[in-house]
């Protein structure tokens, strides 16, 4: 099993679509099975309409490159966060070639306010693979530091939230440094998940943040926030950043994560 996930930046970014005719070409090429999402942007609905998916939905179009490579067959669940800029509505997505049994939306914000930009939830699908359920979830949660909206406060309403009776995948931002201790990552870890990066055979160096971008305006080190993590330790054959200009061009201030994972022997 394959799985990708992206902080897309949507439509931040310049010459997007441009970006996501590489992400479009790099899915055809390594023929995921689940893609987490998150930033997913799209234009403002009307009032009576909001948080349809909307013809400029970032993922969607992302289907449509897609489908112009023969690549067809993905369902696409997409959930609602809040709104940025005052400009667009902002998700999150998960991308699947499998069938989808459930979708799954929560917050784990303390704000649920659709104007604010601390709204954090997440969305999730539980898929049929190889004839038994797994659910993955697109996350993009908070700060560790952060006195308003803490992340140990949405780690645990994670943890509450999660599926217990299947094996669940966790992808996404989670804007708390790997290389830390005692901060957002080691809780999680602490709290029984497993990081899908320590456990691979292979593996680079996991740096998904270069420098200064949105959220870490004083950043001066090499993160790796970008996560892929686990309720079970499952056999993860490599584990290896991609769209960070080495491995694929850069699509977004984030680079992308890919796992391969072997679940059947």
């Amino acid at each position: 099993m394959k799985l990708l996930t992206l902080n897309a930046h949507a439509w931040h970014e310049e010459n997007q679509l441009e970006k996501i005719r590489h992400l479009a070409a790099a899915i055809q090429e390594n023929d995921y099975d689940v893609i987490a999402l998150q930033e997913v942007n799209q234009s403002l609905g009307k009032e009576s309409e909001e948080h349809i998916v909307e013809p400029d939905n970032y993922a969607l179009v992302l289907l449509q490159e897609m489908e112009k490579l023969g690549v067809t067959g993905y369902t696409m669940v997409w959930g609602f966060s809040h709104l940025v800029y005052g400009k667009y509505e902002e998700g999150l997505v998960i991308l699947t070639r499998h069938p989808v049994i459930e979708e799954h939306s929560f917050f784990v914000s303390q704000d649920t306010n659709k104007h604010s930009h601390s709204t954090r939830k997440i969305v999730g699908a539980t898929i049929r693979f190889d004839g038994r359920p797994l659910t993955f979830y697109s996350c993009h949660t908070g700060w560790w530091h952060d006195p308003e909206e803490p992340f140990k406060y949405q780690a645990d309403q994670l943890l509450q939230h999660i599926r217990k009776d299947v094996p669940v995948f966790l992808l996404g931002d989670f804007n708390n440094n790997a290389a830390l201790k005692g901060e957002g990552y080691a809780y999680l870890m602490e709290h029984g998940l497993y990081d899908t990066y320590t456990l691979a055979e292979e593996k680079d160096d996991g740096i998904t943040v270069k420098g200064k971008i949105t959220g870490w305006s004083e950043n001066k080190e090499d993160l790796r926030i970008d996560l892929i993590l686990s309720t079970e330790a499952v056999r993860v054959k490599s584990s290896r950043v991609i769209f960070n200009g080495d491995h694929k061009p850069v699509v977004s201030d984030h680079f992308g994560v890919e796992v391969e994972l072997k679940l059947v022997d």
